[in-house]
């Protein structure tokens, strides 16, 4: 018995310290477990606190962004004015500066003008004399001449369904000028007039379309349309004899004079157009009067805004959408108000620069203006109402600016020409 008791006892004692330890490690695991949650929790914390700050500072971002994009176009923001005058002396020149400290000059007295930049093209020669033959035409009752595809023709016309005459179908004696080919009358009506003569009579056959403007009495029948040839339109040829017929009075008879003429033309119209460009290019401005600057930005902006009111005006008579804002009818680049603020800067930059050349070039070369006598040429052109309007609306100080740049044109034309 001693000896199984004893056995007994060593597996009660063994069994006590297995119990034992097994109590142990489950307590030691459940601190560590807790050591755990605890760490975790903490790491939670510091996230949230993490994400919470930058979330914080990227609001605190934008407002700030905001903020500082609406301080910044407030301070560019600007305010328009009426008077195109202003910044200028009433002799025209920018106020209070020597426009000639404030940039480098191109050297305008000698200037080399490349002659096929301000020859006349041939496209535009042959253009203009086109024009010039158009504008002339007349219509003929020639009885030699006969309808082609592309003429212009005055006829009249009566319209009827089974004999009777139908609502618009007659045009009174009036006369319709048609141009073949065009489409303006239904179904090959144009066609038909083709290899017929002026004085000439004709039957036109036709059939109305389905549904022709919604009219029961016309849609999809056939008609008849006693048509009456008046005139075929003429284009003159470009003959001495048209052009002494119609620019005598310019001093022209011949064919080669007017093309001498409009060559001519073309030629100082580039040559103009080259100086213009040459000399503002070839400036370098050192500084811009920063007052003139201002105001001329502020003019030219009362000019947007004005050209906006045309144009909404305009597209509300036709049933249009108008522009919301200026920067609207500015072209793709120009998105919003601070975008048309800066293109606002550039243009008048550019604007400013052009008078101060112009300016620079006009007291360099000593020329001079006679405000008086451009003003008694206008009264006596025009009316002295029209003069003190122009006064007015424009100032002195800019018209006589206006004849400073046409001095200087005129001096630069007669150098090169």
């Amino acid at each position: 018995m001693a000896g199984k008791d004893k056995e007994i006892a060593n597996k009660e004692h063994v069994s006590k310290d297995k119990n034992e330890t097994s109590n142990i490690s489950k307590s030691k695991a459940k601190r560590e477990q807790r050591k755990k949650e605890v760490a975790r929790g903490k790491r939670q914390k510091r996230t949230a606190a993490l994400i919470g700050g930058v979330a914080a500072a990227a609001v605190v971002a934008l407002i700030a962004a905001a903020i500082g994009k609406n301080v910044y176009l407030a301070s560019m923001r600007t305010t328009p004015i009426t008077d195109p005058s202003a910044g200028l002396t009433a002799d025209g020149k920018i106020e209070g500066v020597n426009v000639k400290d404030m940039l480098t000059l191109a050297d305008y007295a000698n200037i080399t003008v490349p002659a096929e930049k301000v020859a006349a093209t041939a496209e535009e020669v042959e253009g203009d004399i086109n024009s010039a033959l158009l504008s002339h035409r007349e219509a003929s009752t020639d009885e030699t001449l006969e309808i082609k595809d592309g003429d212009t023709v005055n006829i009249d016309y009566v319209g009827t369904i089974d004999g009777v005459e139908f609502e618009g179908g007659n045009s009174n004696g009036a006369g319709y000028d048609l141009t073949i080919g065009s489409g303006s009358f239904i179904d090959d009506f144009e066609q038909q007039l083709i290899g017929h003569k002026p004085g000439e009579s004709l039957t036109v056959e036709v059939t109305f379309p389905e549904g022709y403007r919604d009219d029961d009495t016309v849609a999809g029948k056939d008609a008849s349309f006693a048509v009456t040839v008046n005139s075929i339109t003429v284009t003159p040829e470009f003959t001495d004899e048209f052009v002494a017929k119609n620019f005598s009075e310019e001093g022209m008879s011949t064919a080669e004079e007017y093309r001498a003429f409009i060559e001519n033309r073309y030629y100082e119209q580039h040559l103009e157009e080259y100086l213009a460009d040459y000399i503002v290019e070839n400036s370098t401005v050192r500084s811009y009067p920063s007052d003139y600057l201002k105001k001329l930005r502020a003019v030219t902006k009362y000019n947007d805004e004005s050209m906006l009111a045309y144009y909404n005006q305009m597209y509300s008579s036709m049933g249009m959408a108008a522009y919301e804002n200026v920067w609207d009818m500015m072209g793709e680049d120009i998105t919003d108000e601070l975008s048309y603020e800066k293109d606002l800067r550039e243009r008048t930059k550019e604007m400013a620069k052009t008078a101060m050349v112009y300016q620079a070039i006009f007291e360099d070369a000593g020329l001079t203006i006679d405000m008086d006598a451009v003003f008694a040429d206008m009264t006596a052109q025009s009316g002295e109402e029209y003069v003190t309007n122009m006064k007015e609306n424009y100032g002195e100080g800019y018209m006589a600016q206006a004849e400073i740049q046409e001095a200087v044109t005129d001096y630069l034309m007669e150098r090169y020409k």
